[in-house]
């Protein structure tokens, strides 16, 4: 496993000059110079991938048109008040990249909060644990080590936006149910897409923005979302039109990555209103699939459980279907350990081995929800407790279900 680059000026609370200033300077220039005139990098990070990524009718290929389907894991915490990926505290983050390379996933969904980006706060000591080499440095200068940590092991990465305020997620009664709030409006949330677009703009194996998770009613603004509509504060459809066409014009090699209403569950606004990008070949849908969406008959039957997955958001596949466009499964996912309420329910492993065996039938991508072995800081949290869904158990050195995991990555 390799180690990452330097981080990012601007981050460390001390400034080194000297050596360390020349390579940075060195560094910078070769990112630089490895894109090309046409926007296709030279240099490409990702193994068997020629980068940047596109979309071609319902699948996601390379530059040469080959498919490449993401198997990937959600690594939470820096949208969490630690403002840190959980687990660095456990295990060194190259230890833990090399990892999740070594086991077959191709990509992390990388969960921020517009809390981190707007405070960039140094991060507590004893959640870089077991990584003295990361202590003094500010959230967006540990992003930036996780991030490129991922690209040394050739696996890319996907920034998600996944709420305003830092904090867990995701229920109606704690907020941030849509894009804006009154701390963090649009504008603002369009200001931290361009500055997180830019910021990894050198770094291809960041292939894709998802522009906000979970869409879902905000009690606290008395707004529920809508989907093509035109209202100005709830068209969610209207206003990813306008976070895509600001991430693109900050990075236009990155895939613009859209979920649905209701929680990320269904897709069905896209019948009449699809969202539009000047920039083809780069928009793909994402949605949330868990156990409580999916009743006893669809969890024994993979048949009804394909036919249900269809008419929720697999449609938007469809040869025929007049927006055609690839379909990510973000989150999925169920419990793998028991923790303090006990064993895992028998609902989660049958809907467990229900959505593995779509996954793997209808070839569709999708990520893991999450990788994490122990919980972050935040509402219904214990810092440090089991994280029962976790594909890592809470050392972070194993997984939780070997078996599991293997079968998902095809190893």
């Amino acid at each position: 496993m390799r180690q990452p680059s330097p981080t990012l000026p601007g981050d460390r609370l001390t400034v080194k000059t000297g050596l360390t200033a020349l390579l940075l300077g060195v560094t910078l220039l070769l990112a630089a110079c490895a894109t090309g005139p046409a926007g296709v990098t030279r240099e490409q990070p990702v193994p068997g991938v020629v980068l940047p990524l596109r979309t071609q009718g319902a699948e996601i290929v390379d530059q040469r048109g080959r498919r490449v389907m993401l198997k990937g894991v959600n690594w939470y915490g820096a949208e969490s008040p630690d403002f840190v990926v959980g687990g660095l505290d456990r295990r060194p983050l190259a230890e833990i990249a090399g990892e999740i390379a070594d086991a077959g996933f191709n990509v992390v969904r990388l969960p921020w909060s517009n809390e981190m980006v707007a405070r960039n706060p140094l991060i507590a000591a004893d959640r870089l644990a077991a990584n003295p080499e990361l202590q003094g440095l500010r959230a967006l200068g540990v992003f930036d080590r996780v991030v490129e940590a991922l690209g040394a092991e050739g696996v890319m990465v996907v920034l998600d936006n996944h709420r305003s305020r830092a904090d867990w997620c995701c229920d109606t009664a704690h907020g941030d149910g849509l894009w804006h709030t009154a701390a963090y409006p649009e504008a603002v949330w369009l200001q931290h897409w361009r500055r997180m677009a830019v910021r990894y703009g050198h770094l291809p194996h960041v292939i894709g923005a998802e522009l906000r998770n979970g869409i879902r009613p905000d009690p606290g603004q008395g707004l529920t979302p809508t989907w093509g509509d035109g209202a100005l504060l709830t068209d969610w459809q209207a206003a990813a039109g306008r976070g895509g066409e600001a991430v693109l014009q900050a990075n236009p090699n990155l895939l613009v990555i859209v979920g649905g209403i209701d929680w990320q569950n269904n897709l069905h606004g896209v019948w009449q209103h699809p969202v539009e990008l000047s920039r083809p070949n780069r928009l793909v849908y994402a949605v949330h699939d868990y156990p409580w969406w999916r009743s006893e008959e669809e969890r024994a039957d993979p048949r009804l459980f394909a036919e249900r997955s269809h008419e929720r958001w697999g449609f938007v596949r469809d040869r025929d279907f007049p927006h055609q466009a690839p379909v990510w499964v973000s989150e999925w996912g169920g419990c793998l350990q028991p923790d303090h309420n006990g064993a895992c329910p028998p609902t989660d492993t049958a809907y467990v081995e229900a959505f593995a065996r779509y996954a793997r039938d209808s070839r569709i991508d999708w990520s893991w929800q999450p990788l994490n072995g122990t919980q972050s800081s935040g509402y219904g949290r214990q810092v440090g407790a089991v994280e029962s869904w976790g594909l890592f158990d809470p050392s972070w050195s194993r997984w939780a279900d070997p078996d599991l995991v293997e079968r998902l990555t095809d190893r």
